[in-house]
């Protein structure tokens, strides 16, 4: 049965508000999105990509630059800059931009440019996405040979600004690199576990004991293909997503290394078209996804868990968590605070 709504990126209004700070740490905003109604949603900070993959300088600055003409438009939306900006809209009713790269290309081999976008409201970056750039190897490449000595350059400088590391989409080694050369802590912003179910996007126990060991977090997601178990034949519900939650609570023996990231859309997603030169033999990410599950294509609710695929139903997500015995403090922990407490200890 097709989702009655038409595409991923339009979310019912949550009357009233959920109780707690939702700190979705990784999602993308077009530019037919709701924005009066943004904040809305139940969601206090959105971790909106803000720019496309593989940007130049140029264009990630235009990109970046356009958030800020939102938050100028829209009385209920703020660009973050600090944890106290992300309390504060929770307290006034309002929403946040967390402003998020999905790569370092922008970078290209300026270190000062990380400097430049960091001032520029910047707070959290991936060094690179699925394929291997000049920092560091992606993980759907065939390559895996961690960062380069310029990546190794780009991590100091990301701690000496205060941008927040997010090795979501880079290979294995490279983010065991990056955990361990952080003088702070890093997060995996969209992942979740590949013990559960195997797939060159999620993370092996090796790399989540070691982001927790730096009291950093992993943003369990929502998106179908990263829940999708190999011999299953249809869609993945909201006690998957869940059930990766109570690995990663069972392991570590504590929820302080748990978030969400979603990778929900506001507005209708993007065509991505494809390059008539040929286009890299990366991994395969959507795996038999297409082949069992409904769907209108990359902007159908299908894409995501059953039972989690509006922000409204965030509500839903944490009454299940009380229903497994998680406390108030988890769900709080979880939803936003783990976040708060590690962009408090690495943004400047």
């Amino acid at each position: 049965m097709i989702d009655e709504r038409p595409n991923r990126g339009f979310h019912p209004i949550l009357e009233p508000d959920q109780p707690y700070i939702f700190i979705d740490a990784c999602m993308q905003i077009w530019p037919d999105a709701d924005f009066a109604n943004a904040h809305r949603h139940g969601v206090t900070a959105y971790g909106v990509t803000a720019w496309m993959p593989h940007a130049t300088a140029e264009s990630a600055l235009e990109g970046i630059m356009y958030w800020h003409l939102i938050a100028r438009r829209y009385a209920n939306l703020n660009v973050a800059y600090t944890v106290a900006d992300i309390r504060n809209a929770k307290a006034n009713g309002q929403a946040t931009l967390l402003l998020a790269s999905q790569d370092g290309d922008f970078i290209k081999d300026k270190l000062h440019r990380i400097e430049a976008f960091y001032r520029l409201g910047l707070r959290l970056m991936l060094p690179a996405y699925n394929r291997t750039n000049q920092i560091c190897d992606g993980c759907l490449d065939r390559t895996n040979a961690g960062l380069s000595r310029f990546g190794e350059l780009v991590v100091a400088e990301c701690n000496r600004v205060g941008l927040l590391l997010d090795c979501s989409h880079i290979g294995h080694r490279a983010s065991m690199e990056i955990i361990e050369r952080s003088e702070y802590p890093v997060v995996f912003s969209h992942s979740n576990v590949k013990s559960l179910v195997e797939h060159p996007r999620n993370i092996d126990d090796e790399q989540i004991k070691a982001v927790s060991r730096r009291n950093g977090v992993i943003g369990v997601v929502c998106w179908g293909p990263l829940l999708f178990k190999p011999d299953s034949v249809s869609r993945p519900t909201i006690d998957d997503l869940i059930e990766h939650v109570d690995y990663l609570a069972q392991m570590l023996g504590t929820t302080d290394n748990i978030g969400i990231g979603t990778d929900f859309s506001l507005g209708s997603y993007g065509s991505h078209l494809s390059d008539p030169w040929g286009e890299p033999a990366l991994a395969n990410v959507r795996g038999n996804y297409d082949k069992y599950v409904i769907s209108d294509g990359p902007c159908a609710p299908q894409r995501f868990a059953a039972g989690f695929n509006a922000y409204s139903q965030v509500v839903d997500f944490t009454n299940k968590l009380h229903d497994r015995g998680y406390s108030e403090a988890d769900v709080a922990n979880i939803l936003g605070e783990n976040f708060l407490r590690v962009f408090d200890a690495v943004w400047k």
